[in-house]
């Protein structure tokens, strides 16, 4: 079953990627959290405008939501450069990414969300373009076919990843700089909230955003679609003031937690727990249990609860924590070692 989730942290469809354009900082000294990236990217860019040259490529991996499309556009305008920007999935063919090679300008940024599903073709396409900046292009089919080489401008390609493993290396080993991008934590939520709500000129009571960063998921683009999801709560049922209780009141409404689960999150722990005694239990089982995508699952719902140490992985399985058993108000059984109560495969007796 489909479920629209306010906590998802993937984009929620041009609607609100406009949204939080309007938000997205401009520059590295207007970017919340992210540290180190930051700082190597400082030295990158300093180094790169001082010899004017353009910037080595660069893959930024990590979750979705956590900033990888707003620092390609800071990188850009810190450059002074234009950016283009384009999906793994939306470059089926040659001819879709010579089009945009061809128009890019020396210096300039090539974004590629979602690179790890660009096609074999594709990819083996942007090898020569990534090294040599020339591609040879193929025209005509058949007896008239001809290969014509064609010289770049010297670009940087930006490319952004959730699934760093799904890179294959040839493709890994042509970007100069590889960055991961971790979760944010309450504070740098709090602050990346306050910051939104000073543009959307919102009203704000002590205590109240940081309500919402601890139940962002560690991710900027869920504390900003609470922050939405708060400010009309507010504007119907309040004074158009995020307070306290307004933002309790809102976050009950949607079902979000003090831990910042939704009824998903609590719909897979419940089936675990219930349904496989704490586990172990493979993500098929449980997502048939639930009625829900694997890969849903696995790459939205499982990641979060790993990191907040409610489920663990072992070779066997999913299983829930003790902190999971007591967040759902459940008893907690600890289990015996099952080696210990397995029947033997042969008859000691007999042996």
């Amino acid at each position: 079953m489909a479920i629209s989730r306010v906590l998802s942290s993937d984009s929620g469809g041009q609607a609100e990627e406009s949204f939080n354009l309007a938000l997205r900082p401009q520059n590295l000294s207007e970017c919340i959290g992210q540290e180190n990236v930051k700082a190597k990217l400082n030295i990158a860019v300093t180094a790169a405008i001082q010899r004017s040259e353009p910037l080595e490529h660069i893959l930024f991996y990590g979750p979705p939501g956590l900033g990888k499309t707003t620092l390609a556009h800071v990188i850009a305008n810190e450059m002074g450069a234009a950016i283009r920007v384009s999906s793994g999935p939306a470059l089926t063919k040659q001819g879709d990414v010579m089009g945009l090679l061809s128009n890019v300008g020396t210096g300039d940024i090539l974004f590629i969300d979602e690179v790890h599903r660009l096609s074999a073709p594709v990819e083996e396409f942007m090898y020569p373009a990534m090294e040599d900046f020339k591609v040879d292009f193929t025209v005509d089919s058949g007896l008239h076919a001809k290969t014509i080489n064609f010289p770049l401008k010297r670009f940087t390609l930006i490319g952004a990843t959730t699934r760093a493993g799904l890179v294959t290396a040839p493709l890994r080993g042509r970007f100069g700089m590889l960055f991961h991008l971790d979760f944010y934590t309450p504070a740098e939520l709090g602050q990346i909230a306050a910051r939104s709500a000073k543009l959307l000129d919102l009203e704000c009571a002590d205590g109240a955003l940081e309500l919402i960063a601890a139940r962002s998921r560690g991710t900027p683009r869920v504390a900003n679609r609470l922050l939405k999801r708060v400010r009309d709560y507010a504007q119907v049922k309040g004074k158009g003031k995020l307070t306290t209780d307004i933002v309790e009141q809102a976050l009950k409404m949607e079902q979000i937690d003090k831990f910042g689960l939704d009824e998903l999150d609590r719909s897979f722990l419940r089936a675990l727990i219930n349904v496989y005694e704490g586990g172990p239990a493979g993500i098929e089982a449980i997502a048939a249990t639930l009625g829900e995508e694997k890969d849903t699952l696995a790459d939205v719902v499982e990641p979060y609860l790993l990191q907040i140490g409610f489920v663990r992985r072992t070779k066997r399985g999913r299983e829930a924590t003790k902190q999971a058993f007591d967040h759902l108000g459940l008893k907690y059984h600890k289990k015996n070692d099952t080696s210990e109560n397995q029947t033997p495969l042969f008859d000691e007796h007999n042996s």
